[in-house]
Parts: structure tokens; sequence; C-alpha cells
């Protein structure tokens, strides 16, 4: 007999092209918001500037100092131009940076938040936060930062150059898989992710059958569904190895969060496969093929994703620098036993870029 526990998140989501114009102030509306805190890069600004227009004199401040990783430093700053503007809600447009920096402030101040995502890193959906001090990121979940709304329009991701829109996306299939055998894994979290590898694969496949960009809209539709998706499956299943490893990576050597996903992705996948066979099974489904390592390592190779670790300026004396710490803070239940040499070896194929048949278990 099946038994499981499942936390259904609140949240209120709406999804649709166009639907930042049509339907986003109405949604501030819905939460009274009088005085925004609007944050943006700088990047995003003319962006962020001309979604507001229609309430642009209720936003009372802009924040753009965003940086990966929310170092301790730019939460702290951003959390005081909540304050000095008085705000009464955070509104985010970009990435997971941006998001990641809007929940510093709501989990210090309370406010609500409302995220527009611009990318596909589904962070929008969960209640964890991350912050970076002095090369060591630290994590939580706290509902005080998960978004009241989230707002989807793939008309958003239709500029997102096709380097970041592969990551990206490969980050949130990282999100899927890890699903499968996180520690708080159920039945839900397993639907919800098998669906969502489904999407971003077809979003994927769209891409790189077209060889040019990534503006098809119906690929983004799919690659935005299938973050949400992802997003809600991590959620609720919790962090596993995967993103154990990353999250140190991230924090030790600021890599590029999404990334360092997609290369560290099918390394973990080929050291955890021998002993998850339920979750290869529906990986395998949801991919359509049968030799998911591969097919997860081609994709992304095939889409310029870099072939490790190294290429994003990591190098091989930092291995040993992190295996400590990552043990440290690896599940119990990940599904092949975390040991120091077998995370050194994972971590060293990863650098190298090697043949996954060398990731030691």
């Amino acid at each position: 007999m099946t038994t499981f526990t499942y936390d259904g998140l609140p949240g209120r989501i709406v999804f649709g092209a166009g639907a930042t114009r049509t339907r986003l102030p109405g949604e501030l509306d819905l939460l009274d918001a009088q005085r925004i805190l609007l944050i943006a890069t700088d990047t995003e600004g003319a962006l962020a500037t001309a979604l507001c227009a229609p309430f642009a004199d209720r936003v009372a401040a802009t924040f753009s100092q965003v940086r990966p990783h929310v170092p301790v430093e730019v939460a702290e700053l951003a959390r005081k131009a909540a304050t000095e503007a008085e705000a009464d809600l955070v509104l985010s447009v970009g990435g997971g940076s941006t998001t990641g920096t809007a929940k510093a402030v709501a989990l210090t101040t309370g406010l609500p938040l409302v995220a527009v995502p611009t990318t596909y890193a589904g962070s929008e959906v969960t209640p964890v936060w991350g912050m970076t001090d002095r090369g060591r990121k630290t994590t939580g979940t706290d509902r005080r930062v998960l978004p009241k709304t989230v707002v989807y329009d793939p008309d958003l991701t239709a500029s997102l150059p096709v380097e970041l829109a592969v990551a990206s996306a490969l980050n949130a299939v990282a999100h899927c898989v890890e699903a499968f055998w996180a520690p708080r894994r159920s039945p839900v979290s397993s639907a919800v992710a098998e669906d969502g590898i489904r999407h971003l694969v077809a979003g994927l496949q769209a891409i790189e059958a077209s060889a040019t960009d990534a503006a098809d809209a119906a690929a983004r539709s799919d690659l935005l569904l299938g973050a949400y998706l992802a997003g809600s499956a991590f959620a609720g299943a919790g962090s596993g190895l995967h993103h154990k490893i990353c999250h140190v990576l991230g924090g030790a050597f600021d890599l590029p969060h999404a990334q360092t996903h997609a290369i560290v992705l099918p390394y973990v996948l080929a050291y955890n496969a021998p002993h998850a066979r339920e979750a290869t099974d529906r990986i395998a489904r949801a991919l359509g093929r049968t030799d998911i390592v591969t097919a997860l390592r081609e994709l992304g190779t095939g889409l310029g994703v870099p072939a490790g670790l190294g290429e994003l300026g990591m190098t091989e004396a930092d291995i040993d620098t992190v295996v400590d710490d990552i043990t440290a803070i690896a599940p119990a239940d990940n599904p092949t036993p975390v040991t120091g040499d077998g995370v050194r070896a994972l971590l060293r194929a990863a650098w190298a870029g090697s043949d996954l048949g060398e990731t030691a278990r």
C-alpha cells in the first residue's frame, strides 16, 4: 500500500502569451499593491519599465543591483531599498537571481512577492531561498518567500539568448530528475516531474531542430510550462545530491548557476541510476529513450552546453576543497551512498567533461 505526505503549496499561477500585458496590473490590484519595490537587473530594465508602465505611479523604487547566488550584502541593500520606499509589495522581473534577491527581501520583511520569470529557473514556485556569504552558499525553506502570484508569459522569453535558454531549461530538467529521489519525494511530485521533463525536452528538441533561435512560440510555451512543473516538483520533493553539489560549487567559485546545473546533471544521474530503477524507468518514459544518461548528455552538448566545469573557470585543484562540504550535506537516503571518494570522482569527471562511464560509484 502506498503511503506518503505531500505539502501542497499556496500560490496563484497566471500563464499565457501576453499575460504580463493583460493580466499583471489586475493581479497587483488583487493584492492591493500601492507602493511597489521593483527588482530587475539593468539588462531587464527596459522590459521591466515597459511592463510597469500601466501602474508606474505605484512603483515606489527600483532595485537593480542583482548578483548571482544573492550575496548577503546585496540582500541587505535590497531590504534597505524596500524599507526606504515604504514598499508594500515586491515585484521581480527576471531570472533566478532576480527572484532570489526578491525572496531575500520577503524573508525578513514579510512583504508579499509577485514574480514575472524571464528564464526557466523555476525558483519562483518554491519556498526555497539562498544567499552567499564569503564563498559559502546557505539555503533554507520558508513560506514567506513563496510568491503570492507568478505570471508566466512565453512572450518574455522570445529574446532570451539560445545559450541561456538551453542552460536554464536543462537546469529545470535537473529539478525534475532530482524530484524522483529527493528526501520528500512522493507519487505527486514524481508525476509532476515526469510531465515536466516531457515538456522541457519537447521545447529543447524544437530549439535543436531549428538550429537558429529559441523564438518559436510553441517551444517557448513548452519550456515555460515545463519550468513551472519542474519548480513545483522540486518544491514538493526537496533538494537532493545534484542541488547540494551545484549550490556548493556556485557559492564557492561563483560559477554560473544554470550552466553548472546543466553540466553536472548527467554525472549525478549516472552516479544514482544503478540504484534508482523506478526513477530511471520514469525518466526514460518521459525522454522517449532508454539510455537516459547518454540522452541528456547528448541533448546538452548538441545545444552548446560546455562539456565540463573546467570551461566555466573551475580548476582541478578546486575539487578537493569542496568534497567535504558536499558530503556533509548530502541526503542520507540518496539512492547511491554518498562517499568522499564517490563525490571526488564525480566532480573530477564533471570538471574534465569525461565519458560518463568514468563516473565512479
